[in-house]
């Protein structure tokens, strides 16, 4: 059904829940139109991006100090997302954890980022900055 219109119409946002704590913004994503999918961890995230393909992914940076050559699970994700030109990322951290993040930012594409505790309004700005865009470049 929506194959044939291309990539402009694309709504599909990937929320990748693995600590949570926060409030459920599936009803925020939906008010942008987005049609939500929901995973709980960065392995099923994964192999969802190779069925789908989302116009946005909200994920967590979660710190993992014990992991020897990567320092979070958002690692993985990251680099098969920088396979998939044109979706966007917001990442949730843990401003504990700022420092590790920069980092991992340093080398990865992140489109925004957001520090616990998530405010809604704060989230609201990042989709409405991504739809604007999305109609500059229309």
């Amino acid at each position: 059904m929506m194959a044939g219109m291309g990539a402009a119409v694309n709504k599909l946002l990937l929320s990748i829940v693995e600590l949570g704590g926060y409030p459920n913004f599936a009803p925020l994503y939906a008010g942008f139109g987005y049609e939500v999918a929901v995973e709980h961890s960065m392995r099923k995230a994964i192999g969802f991006l190779k069925q789908q393909r989302p116009a946005v992914i909200v994920a967590e940076f979660n710190f993992q100090s014990d992991f020897r050559d990567r320092t979070s699970s958002l690692e993985s994700l990251m680099a098969v997302v920088q396979r998939l030109p044109g979706v966007r990322v917001i990442v949730f951290y843990d401003q504990e954890y700022q420092p590790q993040f920069e980092k991992l930012r340093a080398r990865l594409p992140v489109d925004a980022a957001l520090a616990f505790p998530i405010e809604e309004q704060a989230l609201k700005a990042c989709l409405q900055a991504f739809e604007l865009d999305q109609s500059i470049d229309a």
